[in-house]
């Protein structure tokens, strides 16, 4: 299948490498080890989220988990290719891709110290729109089913990838350097940005669950913010994913099973792992140094695919409204069900709100109990949006 935009100069897709996989398993990757109270730690440190029952040993042995456990973040740590691999297989001449949201459902099994997750995944198809940013782009799901070691089922995430054609982004410009110089932050605005940040922590540090009966409709969370986003924060962002450190994963496809993601992923060549070199030097497949992970804190290589400058994660975006939500939630709270899009990449210089709202509660749901649902957005300090999501969370009744 191919699709093209009718003007004088029609830019065409190739998908014809794409079409072949739709509703196939893909991306037969898996982490060696279980997780340990040091990786969970490492996530929330480099999302900045710092609920102590996630890193701080004594105050977690007194809460009702009795030890550390893992934000519902974290289940995305624990697999391969930050979430969107699955949504990006097949080569498409010329492209790269950013991360273009996500929906999860989640079954009400934690994550702890000494879990392994193993995943299944599936590409589930595509559709293509004329887009500001690159003209014809792609919009590709994946699917991805998490268990745990006992086989109880964990997460289902769908991930969206926007998959665009490089030389058609450059073109347009959307985010060229001139038009996204990092902000220079002052002193005083930086101590707004601290006093804004520790009124959140202390929003709700002891874990305290709002209930289901006293949460009004109109009800707003208290304000979050994140950043200013630097090249540093993304490479923290970037190591706190479990297969960005060294020797941690494997390719375990079935005997005879081609995978594309080992194969041919379908990036530009500049963008690409050495797999085979790899086995030498693995910065040949590290993120921070190659691959199509590098471009977010190489200025150079975000140039040279449309982007203009260092950029952050969308895995990290979603982290954020998750953590977000469920610390507000408290510990008697749950988040059953989420779906966002992202907008627009978190930039270096920039910092990120994170506002929310309640907009309606459902006794009778699909997850066997009420839940209120809440409306989260982020946007940068010039109000623009980069991520709109709705929740389904479960509060005590």
């Amino acid at each position: 299948m191919s699709a093209a935009v009718e003007n004088e100069n029609p830019v065409t897709l190739d998908m014809s490498d794409v079409d072949k996989w739709v509703g196939k398993p893909v991306i037969f990757a898996e982490l060696w080890d279980p997780c340990n109270a040091t990786d969970i730690r490492r996530w929330v440190q480099a999302m900045d989220y710092p609920n102590p029952i996630h890193w701080n040993e004594e105050f977690a042995r007194e809460s009702e988990f009795g030890g550390i456990v893992a934000p519902q973040s974290f289940t995305v740590a624990m697999d391969y290719g930050h979430g969107c691999h699955p949504a990006c297989v097949g080569n498409i001449p010329g492209s790269h891709l950013i991360f273009g949201g996500e929906e999860w459902w989640f079954y009400g099994t934690p994550v702890r110290p000494g879990d392994k997750l193993t995943q299944k995944r599936r590409f589930d198809g595509y559709d293509i729109a004329d887009t500001k940013f690159a003209g014809p782009t792609v919009f590709s799901r994946g699917d991805t089913v998490h268990r745990n070691q006992n086989g109880s089922l964990v997460a289902k995430e769908r991930s969206t990838a926007i998959r665009y054609l490089i030389e058609e982004a450059r073109k347009r410009g959307m985010y060229d350097k001139e038009q996204r110089t990092p902000k220079k932050w002052t002193t005083e605005e930086l101590d707004e940005i601290a006093r804004t940040r520790m009124d959140w922590i202390l929003s709700n540090r002891e874990g305290v669950s709002p209930h289901f009966e006293e949460v009004q409709i109109g009800d707003k969370l208290r304000r979050r913010v994140v950043g200013p986003h630097s090249v540093v924060t993304f490479a923290l962002e970037c190591r706190a994913h479990r297969q960005n450190i060294w020797g941690t994963w494997r390719w375990n496809a079935p005997e005879g099973v081609y995978d594309p993601a080992k194969e041919d992923a379908g990036f530009s060549e500049n963008m690409t792992y050495d797999h085979e070199a790899g086995l030498i030097d693995p910065r040949q497949k590290d993120g921070l140094y190659h691959g199509p992970s590098s471009g977010h804190i190489n200025q150079d290589k975000a140039e040279k695919i449309g982007m203009g400058g260092a950029y952050g994660y969308g895995a990290s975006m979603s982290a954020w409204f998750h953590d977000y939500m469920a610390y507000w939630a408290g510990h008697e709270g749950y988040i059953w069900h989420s779906k966002s899009q992202f907008r627009m990449p978190a930039f270096e210089g920039d910092i990120t709100y994170i506002d929310g709202e309640v907009i309606d509660k459902i006794e009778q749901s699909a997850y066997g109990m009420p839940v209120v649902q809440v409306k989260v957005k982020q946007t940068t300090q010039d109000g623009d949006v980069i991520l709109s999501a709705i929740a389904e969370i479960e509060l005590p009744y």
